[in-house]
């Protein structure tokens, strides 16, 4: 019996192989193929498939089979995330096991464990500077445990994601102390120059990524008699990944993950893999060869895995990554819409929906291929006003004054403005302010509630919930980020905390308030209203199957310029969803409506009859819609 399971499960290797063939021999060709080397590391890297497939456990073969024969898994509307940082949701992963039911009740199937590899000492830069790809933070338990709550994951039918750092190691991963220590081998891992010319002339057109805390993108080491190549901070070495050891080295670990029971890589940095002078060194055209025989690599040998591809650039240079082109359908499954987040906020200050209707028409394609977007409102990291000049113009705004407004109105200065902000990363050269904050807090909770502001209060939540439907419905996997369900408001704590004092996105990354969860059955507070409004969307979203992923999403006006609007192009009829961005009610004809598909003027979010009057359906204050 053991034979021939041996036997069955080589055939079944052998025919992924095949199958990916296309996608990963051209690609690595391409950029390995005139290396010396390169006989030999194809060789092993069909080893190294072989090896970690024959050691995918029993159950991850299982899953791996029934998502080859339901590929659309990730697309499904019963798909919705929860993302947070391990230590400040339940202190360490024993704890996360305890917290399993809170998650299942509010409708939630994919988790995100924030940064949870073993990070250098001291700054980790939020974990993003990993030691140790495979072993977990010892603050937050052991790979056994992990393993033992992705177990419990799948036994409630939930996924697991976590991050893996693509462009850089910490310094003190072995890798980097080998080459410290002059090994010629692991030195050509990383990106190292005798000499400053080289760094310099990178430098002419490299962007600065923390000019305030890391400026510059290379770091002398006396020491060692090099500069190295450091992106993001000084502890954050840049890997080499015109080295195909470096890739071989990655997907060992990337498989590795995955037999332990990861489901979605989230692989981070990615945009900054591959390095060419004159340029910025970001999106290069080997960066998506390099992620498509990635992809390839876990279809092969643990295809139940799927990449989400963190890469927060424009419109035009994010969409590659989801595959376009030759890639089309064949890199990243997942990646994050920046743009629908930004857009949310700007629409909200301005309450002006047209440039949002603009970007979000001319840049996005209606369907995707294999691929889909993770949406949000919110995450661990600042806004950035990714509003071109030339959209701006589009509908009749300037780029700069619409930057600098949205920095100043979230920042709280603005007259008139509701929210509660810090700004993080201000560069006077360029005039840039990112901003940081709670959802809650940007949503005019805070200052709503200091000001005993009941009307105001009510405007929060409303607004909070319109975030929720919006990420809900426009199509993808909606991200929560831990604490947006509770409306939780701004951690001022981070500034009597040394290690984060400097850096104001700790403002918007609060330890869980369990107490709030406990308190959650009292329905008269916000935090319990937003909890049960996103409960609700969660589980409307689960009900109407025009919202899967793969059912294209159009864009489409309606008169009303505070009121933004899509079509979800579903096979069995159109949901129109309608957003209210405004605090005053917004008129929507019903003919109009009729023409976008509504045929039941049925609401499928609320589950009642759609109103009419004088032949318009009226929309309170930051109504949301769903139509059908």
């Amino acid at each position: 019996m053991a034979k021939a399971t041996a036997t069955a499960d080589d055939e079944i290797f052998a025919l992924r192989l095949e199958r990916s063939a296309p996608d990963i021999w051209p690609m690595l060709d391409a950029l390995y193929g005139r290396h010396p080397a390169f006989d030999a590391f194809r060789a092993n890297l069909l080893k190294t498939l072989k090896k970690a497939w024959d050691a995918r456990p029993v159950d991850l073969k299982r899953l791996d089979l029934k998502r080859d024969l339901e590929p659309d898994w990730f697309q499904r509307p019963d798909m919705a995330g929860y993302v947070f940082y391990i230590d400040r949701f339940a202190g360490n992963l024993r704890g996360v096991l305890d917290k399993l039911d809170y998650l299942t009740d509010l409708g939630i199937t994919y988790i995100h464990f924030m940064p949870c590899l073993k990070p250098r000492p001291g700054d980790s830069d939020g974990g993003y500077s990993v030691m140790d790809y495979r072993q977990i933070n010892p603050a937050y338990g052991t790979m056994a445990e992990f393993e033992q709550v992705t177990a419990a994951l799948r036994a409630r039918g939930m996924s697991a994601c976590i991050d893996l750092v693509l462009n850089h190691t910490a310094k003190e991963h072995a890798w980097a102390k080998k080459a410290a220590k002059g090994d010629a081998r692991y030195q050509d891992y990383y990106l190292m120059f005798d000499t400053p010319e080289m760094p310099d002339r990178y430098s002419e057109t490299l962007v600065e990524v923390f000019p305030d805390n890391a400026p510059g993108n290379f770091t002398h080491y006396p020491d060692l008699g090099k500069w190295i190549w450091t992106t993001f901070n000084e502890h954050q070495w840049d890997l080499n990944w015109a080295n195909p050891q470096v890739f071989l080295e990655i997907v060992e670990i990337m498989l590795h993950l995955a037999n332990r029971g990861v489901d979605v890589l989230r692989l981070d940095a990615v945009a900054f893999m591959w390095k060419r002078l004159g340029t910025r060194c970001q999106s290069e055209p080997e960066v998506h060869m390099l992620l498509q025989a990635l992809r390839a690599c876990s279809r092969i040998a643990a295809p139940a895995v799927i990449h989400l591809e963190e890469a927060i650039v424009a419109p035009s240079e994010m969409l590659p990554y989801l595959g376009r082109g030759q890639h089309d359908g064949k890199e990243g499954n997942l990646a994050y819409h920046n743009s629908l987040m930004v857009q949310f906020w700007g629409a909200l200050a301005t309450r002006d929906t047209r440039l949002m209707g603009h970007v979000l028409s001319t840049h996005f394609p209606e369907t995707l291929r294999n691929a889909t977007y993770a949406t949000y409102i919110r995450c661990h990291d600042d806004i950035g006003w990714a509003v071109t000049d030339e959209d701006a113009a589009a509908v009749g705004m300037s780029g700069p004054a619409h930057r600098g407004f949205l920095s100043e109105f979230y920042e709280g200065g603005f007259p008139g403005s509701f929210a509660t902000g810090a700004l993080f990363q201000v560069n006077e050269a360029t005039g840039d302010k990112r901003i940081s904050g709670s959802f809650a807090s940007l949503a005019g909770l805070e200052q709503a509630q200091k000001l005993g502001d009941v009307a105001g209060v009510e405007m929060a939540v409303q607004r909070m919930l319109l975030g929720h439907a919006l990420i809900a419905s426009f199509g993808g996997i909606p991200l929560i980020y831990m604490g947006d369900e509770l409306a939780l408001p701004n951690d001022y704590s981070y500034l009597d905390t040394p290690e984060h004092v400097h850096d104001s996105r700790w403002i918007h990354r609060p330890r869980m308030d369990w107490q709030a969860v406990a308190q959650r059955h009292d329905g008269t507070s916000p935090s319990a209203q937003v909890f049960w409004g996103t409960r609700h969307i969660l589980a409307r979203r689960r009900a109407v199957a025009g919202l899967h992923a793969g059912n294209g999403t159009r864009v489409v006006f309606p008169d009303a310029g505070g009121v933004f609007a899509f079509q979800r192009l579903a096979p069995t009829g159109v949901v129109l969803c309608l957003f209210n961005f405004t605090e005053h009610w917004q008129h929507i004809s019903e003919d109009w409506a009729r023409a976008q598909g509504v045929s039941l003027m049925h609401d499928a979010l609320s589950d009642h009859p759609v109103e009419t009057h004088h032949g318009a359906v009226a929309l309170p204050p930051y109504a949301r819609v769903w139509m059908v």
